[in-house]
């Protein structure tokens, strides 16, 4: 190897290592998310099962973003497959789903995902299938969604506005349960702001 060619190999690692620390700090100093304030930055696998990617509206392969999904409001629960509480919690987030679905005014309206802290693509869908979720459930086999989300414990919810322009931002962010599927829809209705709209 030349000189020329071992100090641009020096440079180029340097930058690398310096790339990635940066990174590593950023994602350790992330905040959870607030309300009034937006989702950190990241990209989720568009879902192989045909049935998620109809729910999620995408029509594209690759990654897609939050704001992407074609709905008004999206719910989003860390989650994880060893964490009891989000066990327990399984049953009430699918009676959500299921409020959601049957209710004209609300189903297309408002989607949820899921997204398994720490857990592989295995896991997850062990979860899905154990407790019969009925939306789409994501790894995040590494951590990196969980530490730019702020290292939250699970169950973390988080309501999102989609608004028109592709913008977004978070109405509600919380530890803990639901606390009833029917209470929540009407608390995700009133700080969303679709309370006051009609479905389009």
């Amino acid at each position: 190897m030349s000189k020329i060619a071992r100090r641009m190999f020096i440079v180029l690692s340097a930058a690398a290592f310096w790339a990635a620390l940066l990174v590593s700090l950023v994602l350790a100093n992330a905040a959870p998310p607030q309300p009034g304030g937006l989702l950190p930055g990241f990209k989720l696998p568009i879902p192989e099962q045909a049935a998620d990617k109809e729910y999620l509206g995408l029509t594209t392969t690759g990654s897609f973003t939050i704001a992407q999904i074609k709905a008004q409001v999206v719910i989003i629960e860390i989650f994880s497959m060893y964490c009891p509480y989000c066990q327990r919690e399984a049953p009430e987030v699918n009676r959500l789903y299921e409020i959601i679905e049957t209710n004209p005014d609300l189903k297309g309206r408002i989607k949820l995902i899921g997204i398994g802290a720490g857990n592989t693509p295995f896991e997850v869908q062990v979860f899905k299938g154990k407790y019969s979720v009925p939306f789409p459930v994501f790894s995040d086999e590494d951590f990196t969604l969980h530490k730019a989300f702020g290292e939250v414990r699970t169950p973390f919810f988080i309501g999102v506005r989609i608004n028109d322009d592709g913008t977004h931002r978070v109405f509600y962010a919380k530890l803990g349960g639901i606390e009833g599927a029917e209470s929540f829809v009407k608390l995700i209705l009133r700080l969303s702001g679709l309370e006051q709209e009609k479905k389009p």
